[in-house]
């Protein structure tokens, strides 16, 4: 007997039907005898609709009351699933994120403090099935909290790891993690497995399979994750440490995956005083307000003349940043400020550049030959990113692919 947390996205609760599949597929794992709690999102599209509603209703909105409507969606499916279980026999029961509870802090990007797993004892001992909806928790207040999008992982997660369960799978419309998007790459090949360290940079650099903050948890608390297809019965992608992938036997390539994200913002600001301070001013405000600065690039000025700085945040901040940043124009001291969403940010990520040299050399050499421009580039361990033109997204992913080796050859990745 196992004890595993079952999350299913979107797409696999998108309407009646398909939460019926997914129904016996939780009902599958209660038959073979294992205590199965599963975490659901909303039905595809239905956060959208929702974070839509509030940025009509104010560009500016208060987070409290954001996270009020959005959480909405997760609580529909939860006890639509809990009905459809009931109704096939099982003993199954839907729990909002604050009768276990889930312990958060913040809103509309809350962080989980403590999960208290007592009431979920409870329900396996009683040969139960407990349906959690993603996605949200509540504050010291008692205020209803969500934990940002993709958050459903993250819930998943840290629930797998509160009630000490085997392995948490993360169920979803594509079979496993793949080397790129197959939808981009028709000869992207699926992993069979994948360390945290490269599973967490790709899911940050916009790999759509998790999201990043569950990684690191999965990574943290060392919780096997499997990503699995709702709708095809075959392996997925486990998710594991060096120490799992080096038992596998398996060939390691100096490049695992490439990674593409659209959710990103560009912002320059002109004509900054070459004084001291002058950074700190630019992001100070934009701390304060919890918006996550990504790449940074500034221009190197000479003694007393004005510089350039030019950064990127995600996409849904990029008001709230102009808003900040207008507001201490006075006290940063730029000239004007410039934005553009038209971007992309392009990663190769792999344990493998840790010993070997020439990776990020061979993307830029990649890209070069093709005509794209780099606008910006940051780098880890073992990352390589780089922010182009978007129009030039798929030509990217596509040649860097190739470049790298990754390409399907018809052998097990």
């Amino acid at each position: 007997m196992a004890r595993i947390v079952m999350k299913f996205g979107g797409t696999s609760m998108a309407g009646i039907e398909r939460i019926r599949h997914v129904s016996n597929l939780v009902k599958r794992e209660a038959e073979a005898g294992n205590q199965v709690a599963v975490v659901v999102s909303a039905m595809a599209g239905e956060t959208d609709r929702l974070v839509q509603l509030c940025r009509e209703a104010a560009s500016l909105y208060d987070p409290r009351e954001y996270d009020v409507v959005v959480a909405s969606g997760e609580q529909v499916t939860s006890g639509l699933l809990a009905i459809t279980l009931q109704g096939m026999g099982l003993n199954a029961r839907s729990y909002m994120g604050w009768q276990l509870p889930i312990r958060a802090t913040g809103h509309a990007a809350a962080l989980i403090d403590h999960i208290e797993a007592d009431v979920l004892e409870g329900v396996f001992e009683q040969g139960g099935i407990a349906v959690i909806p993603g996605f949200q928790g509540v504050t010291a207040d008692g205020d209803l909290a969500t934990l940002g999008r993709g958050g459903s992982d993250t819930s998943a997660v840290a629930l797998a790891a509160a009630m000490k369960a085997d392995r948490c799978d993360i169920y979803t419309d594509v079979e496993g993690v793949f080397t790129t998007d197959p939808r981009i790459v028709p000869k992207a090949r699926k992993l069979r497995a994948v360390t945290y360290e490269e599973m967490l940079e790709l899911a940050s650099v916009g790999a759509k399979v998790l999201q990043t903050r569950s990684v690191g948890l999965a990574m943290r608390y060392n919780m096997p994750v499997q990503v699995l297809s709702s709708f095809e019965d075959r392996p997925g992608t486990l998710i594991v440490g060096d120490d799992a992938i080096e038992e596998m036997n398996m060939e390691r390539q100096l490049v695992t995956g490439i990674a593409h994200d659209k959710n990103e913002a560009r912002i320059t600001l002109t004509g900054l005083p070459d004084r001291a301070g002058t950074v700190a001013a630019i992001f100070a405000p934009l701390a304060e307000a919890n918006i996550n600065v990504d790449m940074i690039v500034q221009s190197v000025p000479r003694a007393g003349k004005p510089s350039d700085l030019t950064f990127t945040v995600p996409t849904a901040s990029l008001a709230h940043s102009v808003a900040a940043l207008e507001k201490a124009k006075e006290e940063i001291g730029f000239q004007e400020m410039l934005t553009d969403l038209n971007v992309v940010k392009i990663s190769a990520v792999g344990i493998g550049m840790r010993s070997n040299a020439g990776i990020a050399a061979q993307m830029f050499q990649t890209l070069a030959a093709r005509g794209i421009n780099i606008l910006a580039i940051t780098t880890s361990e073992i990352k390589v990113s780089v922010l182009i033109a978007e129009e030039y997204t798929e030509l990217a992913v596509r040649v860097l692919h190739t470049a790298y080796g990754l390409d399907d050859t018809g052998e097990a990745a």
